[in-house]
């Protein structure tokens, strides 16, 4: 007969390079989605990572996240299609190439052409292909990695223009100049999702300026004027003094009430007036200050003196114009340098009057075209000062632009604008401003914002339909898709869809010179056809697409055109009005990208039409939580505008991987940890459970190493154990299960016990699965693996197995063992997948994988609650009785007389009586005694609280303290639950005015609980401590067989010196001894040779031979 395979040691990186390998040889996987008797689809969608960069710890517990609940599916029965899929374009793989390259934006198309460097692009997305390859593969994702989508594909690309072509012939894309997010170190507009990535936002300390900009003295000014003699100035605050060259209008509230104040410029001393909102003088002005003399103020001086002249509403300043403050330029595209209405205004901060620069600020630029304001663009695509801003042309605006090869200058632009305007006698103040401020989510530099034309997806169009149907879909955590998600989308603006770069996927929008007539194309077989009728007008002099075969969807077919840039730049197509069509420079966000990816990694709606309509939408997706207004928000909106559906029913929004203090993980803090180093360490197993046991997956993870070797040592340790037992025994038994074994009604009560706990877990499991919540179902698995099965279950059955003949209530319990064993092999693989493999093998002696088994059926009719309550009463109570055994320091292996156990009601009482020798085993007791609910293990005493009672009763104190003396125990519980007690009808007493002292029964040690309280007998007789040290000496003889290699069915001999100590002891209890130890004989002989000491208790030691019986 075939036996169990057993092991000497747990090796989880050995486990796990078998199984991959079994993995491979045997093509499981494939197996697993071929099979056809899972006739129903269960549809998962692999966000795609870009390969430029190496996969890190963070991955591994996404990919577990994902794998995991496919795995699940798949023992569901369901086939489970997973496509793998590489992000290949967008800025983090131009960035790379740049940097590698030793190149800018600017570089492209003069020191390297467009199509050599998006050849290095085509290279370089693909730079570390085979180090996530390997990570995959290790950790045990199962995803189709031989056919994946490929972002860059010429198909892939033909399915996105589809959908480009569906919003454009809905009226969903426009084109708009408009004020957007741009990162001039990326040389590109950001969409508004990109810019709310995690982390983009970034606390800076900028200098702020608070610039006085003076009234022109005119009739609408004229009432200002007649209040004071000095020159009037605006104060208008900013953070952003690079903007102050920009300047072309200001902005007050309607309704908000500004002062105008006679004061002194701090920086020249010079005296004028200014106009500052009402509710933000103490910012500038003590109150106090109100009464210092002008004449005797000191330039430099904080405390600046001041009159309040008059007050103003808003609206009557609105119309006033100022003087340019830095005269650069003038704008050529409407009026300027005056006061206007701006709903955006405030008192929280600043001055109450906005300084407005329209080419930098939406708000700004919006108010300024409803006013006829005009705009000045001082400041270039690369953030650099223009040429008509003289003494600043060619300076970066921010210092961060500067590269490691450039000059900087010693002070920032702000700083060197903020001296320019001191200088001109311009500044009010200046200081240091810690604040909130966007950065690139690739450069990881400030952003401007900056007139663009765009084109533009009209998401706000559908708003409340992608409200509504996010309402449908279920978010783990329900407070991502609530909160973060929901709110993102009530406050939704449109999709910036343009991006000024060279390696992506080309917009395929084609427009006549004048705007007047566009064409979106949305196939090769429209191009090639729009390039015939261009070729026959003579705007192009051949088709490129001339030997392409329409309807042929061959890899070599689609291979002969590539649709990236330059090449479709220089097609050009004829306007229905017969005019020329260039396309329209610009890609599209990188993100439109991968939310395609349900639709053109099938190249719909080309082919597989059928396909994506039987996996559309997906069942289950799973990101980083710096997705949800990234890839979630894309394939949302895309499914909504176009196909008005969900693109995925459930998601699981994980949270961050951080090192074990809590810190992000980076290179450069040297904290970041390899995954493969960790794999290859622990395993993947190990590293998976820990993972997802520690911290529910949308809760950030404290990364700490020794969290996976806790894992290790107590779950796997554990269950290992546990195999290894079983194994042991059932090999020397010959034992074989058979599903047909004795029912469970007429095994042990433990067995029962154990079949009703894992029934309960396998349905539990099922249930945490089914609503996405691995954390409960791995700690639920843990926990009755450690807790249940094996310091409970095995423990208390240890001797059915290695004790006497091999009968029925033998094989009962190796039948029982095994069905838990197998269950949680089947059940604990979604997460574990390579011991729990290995382990389903050994344990049906088969190379059977448990990934292509079923997840088993719970039996409601073995669940029995009362037993399992039972059950976990005698659980606790033996862990009461252990701890009271540590308090009172006596080794377990001492045998005592017994307990006192006091329980609240009959239902407990009746667990304990059902329970009995089952706590009197595991305690290592003689008796257990139930008393009556009301019977008092512990005594207690009232004592007065003098220091309460003084100040309450005052002369009376003697006679309430003598009254709470005589406090009966009646009385004491009805103070204790109550809160309050009368003595004698005339003395009100409070738990405050006394002092409850317990004191223990004599002779008793004793703990209360809520169900039940325990008093055990510590007092230990002579022959009670003869037993002990006989235990003692069974301990540490089964410890030699161990250390001898004794099988565990060898006989022995024991041979024991004579010692006054302990020959009554074994004498006493030598039947107990030999049937231990499997010992033929125990001989005492006065001396002994070869012998070894042992030591026992209490100093107590003897010499001992132990030998083979021959």
């Amino acid at each position: 007969m075939k036996k169990h395979k057993e092991y000497s040691s747990l090796d989880l990186s050995k486990i796990g390079e078998e199984i991959l390998s079994f993995w491979n040889n045997n093509s499981v996987f494939d197996k697993s989605i071929a099979d056809p008797l899972r006739p129903e689809n269960f549809t998962f969608y692999e966000g795609p990572p870009s390969a430029n960069g190496m996969p890190g710890i963070h991955h591994v517990i996404a990919r577990t996240i994902k794998d995991l609940f496919c795995r699940y599916k798949t023992l569901k029965g369901y086939t489970v299609n997973r496509k793998a899929g590489w992000d290949t374009h967008g800025l983090p793989v131009e960035l790379g190439v740049e940097k590698e390259m030793g190149l800018t934006k600017e570089d492209i198309g003069t020191k390297i052409s467009i199509e050599d460097y998006n050849k290095a692009c085509r290279v370089n997305v693909m730079k570390y292909k085979k180090s996530w390859e390997e990570i995959t593969s290790q950790m045990g994702y199962w995803v189709d990695m031989k056919n994946p989508y490929v972002t860059y594909d010429n198909k892939y690309i033909e399915s996105v223009w589809w959908l480009l072509k569906q919003l454009h012939e809905k009226k969903l894309l426009y084109k708009g100049h408009t004020i957007q997010p741009f990162s001039p170190k990326a040389g590109t507009g950001l969409s508004t999702h990109e810019l709310n990535q995690p982390g983009c936002y970034k606390n800076v300390k900028d200098t702020s300026a608070v610039a006085q900009f003076q009234i022109i003295k005119d009739k609408k000014s004229q009432f200002l004027f007649e209040k004071t003699n000095h020159s009037i100035y605006f104060l208008a605050w900013t953070t952003t003094p690079w903007t102050l060259p920009s300047n072309t209008a200001l902005a007050v509230g309607n309704k908000i009430i500004y002062s105008l104040i006679e004061t002194v410029n701090q920086y020249s001393g010079k005296k004028n007036s200014i106009i500052i909102a009402k509710d933000l003088l103490g910012k500038f002005f003590k109150e106090e200050n109100n009464s210092l003399d002008f004449e005797n103020y000191n330039i430099g001086d904080k405390n600046l003196p001041y009159n309040i002249v008059d007050e103003f509403l808003g609206e009557n300043l609105v119309g006033i114009n100022y003087d340019q403050l830095l005269k650069y330029a003038q704008p050529n595209n409407g009026d300027a340098f005056r006061v206007l209405s701006g709903d955006f205004v405030t008192t929280e901060d600043g001055t109450g009057i906005v300084h407005l620069a329209p080419s930098f600020g939406a708000d700004d630029n919006r108010v300024a075209k409803q006013n006829g304001i005009g705009s000045l663009t001082l400041v270039d695509q690369q953030g650099r000062f223009t040429e008509e801003v003289s003494d600043f042309k060619g300076q970066f605006v921010k210092d961060e632009y500067y590269g490691e090869n450039d000059e900087k200058p010693k002070l920032s632009a702000d700083i060197q604008i903020v001296i320019k305007l001191k200088d001109k006698g311009l500044l009010f103040n200046s200081e240091k401003y810690e604040h909130s401020y966007p950065h690139c989510w690739r450069t990881d530099k400030p952003i401007l914002y900056y007139p663009l034309d765009s084109w533009f997806v009209k998401t706000t169009d559908h708003k409340k339909r992608m409200l509504e149907l996010n309402k449908t879909i279920n978010w783990k955590p329900a407070s991502t898709g609530e909160g973060r998600f929901g709110n993102w989308l009530e406050n939704l603006v449109d999709w910036n869809l343009s991006r000024s770069r060279f390696w992506g996927v080309p917009l395929p929008i084609w427009r006549t010179e004048d705007g007047d007539e566009e064409l979106c194309v949305g196939s090769l077989e429209e191009l090639k056809h729009e390039i015939d009728k261009s070729v026959d007008i003579g705007f192009m002099k051949t088709n490129p697409l001339k030997d392409f075969i329409i309807g042929d969807f061959s890899e070599k077919n689609y291979a002969l055109f590539d649709l990236h840039r330059p090449y479709v730049d220089s097609v050009v197509l004829k306007s229905s009005g017969g005019k020329k069509m260039t396309r329209e420079l610009d890609l599209i966000d990188v993100w439109f990208d991968s939310g395609s990816m349900p639709y053109a990694q099938l190249h719909y709606p080309f082919e597989n039409k059928a396909l994506f309509e039987n996996q559309f939408p997906a069942d289950f997706i799973a990101e980083g939580v710096d997705q949800t207004r990234g890839w979630f928000f894309t394939l949302h909106a895309i499914s909504t505008l176009l196909f008005d559906s969900v693109a995925y029913k459930n998601v699981v929004s994980n949270g961050l991987v951080l090192d074990k203090t809590g810190n992000k993980m980076s290179k450069r803090l040297g904290n970041a940890v390899d995954p493969f180093e960790t794999i290859n360490k622990h395993g993947a197993d190990a590293t998976r459970w820990y993972m997802i046991s520690n911290a529910q997956p949308w809760d950030n993870l404290k990364f700490d190493e020794e969290g996976i070797l806790e894992v290790r040592r107590k779950f796997f340790g554990t269950l290992f154990n546990a195999y290894s037992f079983y194994a042991l025994y059932a090999n020397i038994d010959n034992f074989n299960y058979d599903i047909n074994s004795c029912p469970v009604h007429l095994r042990d009560k433990t067995d029962k016990w154990i079949v009703s706990e894992i029934n309960t877990l396998i349905r539990d499991v099922g249930r945490h699965y089914e609503d996405y919540e691995p954390t409960k179902a791995a700690r639920a698995i843990q926990d009755f693996v450690v807790n249940k099965l094996s310091n409970w279950y095995i423990r208390l059955n240890r001797r059915r197995f290695w004790k006497g003949v091999f009968n029925e209530d033998k094989k009962n319990a190796y039948s029982t063992l095994f069905e838990c064993l197998n269950a949680v092999a089947l059940i604990s693989s979604p997460i574990a997948p390579f011991y729990m493999d290995n382990l389903f093998q050994d344990l049906n002696k088969n190379l059977s994988s448990v990934h292509l088994a079923k997840f088993p059926d719970y039996n409601e009719k073995l669940i029995d609650s009362v037993l399992e309550a039972e059950m976990q009463l005698a659980q606790n109570l033996s862990s009461a009785i252990l701890s009271l055994r540590k308090k009172e320091k006596i080794r377990v292996r001492q045998p005592l007389e017994c307990a006192l156990i006091a329980v609240s009601n009959n239902k407990i009482k009746t667990s304990v009586l059902g329970a009995e020798n089952i706590i009197l085993a595991e305690t290592n007791l003689k008796n257990l005694k139930i008393i009556e609910e009301g019977s008092e293990l512990i005594s207690k005493k009232a004592k007065p609280n003098f220091r309460v009672l003084g100040p309450k009763f005052g002369k009376k104190i003697n006679k309430v303290a003598q009254a709470i003396a005589a406090l009966d125990s009646r009385q004491i519980k009805q103070l204790e639950i109550s809160g309050e007690i009368v003595i004698n009808g005339e003395f009100s007493l409070s738990k405050n005015d006394v002092e409850i002292v317990s004191q223990e029964i004599e002779g008793y040690s004793v703990v209360v609980t809520d169900d039940f309280s325990v008093a055990l007998d510590v007092k230990i007789s002579e022959k009670l401590k003869h037993e002990g040290i006989a235990r003692e000496f069974v301990n540490r003889i089964q410890n030699l067989r161990k250390e001898k290699q004794f099988l565990v069915t060898d006989k022995i001999i024991i041979s024991v010196e004579k010692n006054e100590k302990t020959e009554s002891a074994f004498q006493n209890n030598l039947n107990y001894i030999c049937n231990e130890t499997l010992a033929k004989k125990l001989i005492f002989s006065s001396s002994i040779e070869n012998h070894e000491k042992i030591n026992l208790i209490d100093e107590i030691s003897c010499n001992v031979l132990i030998e083979k019986q021959q």
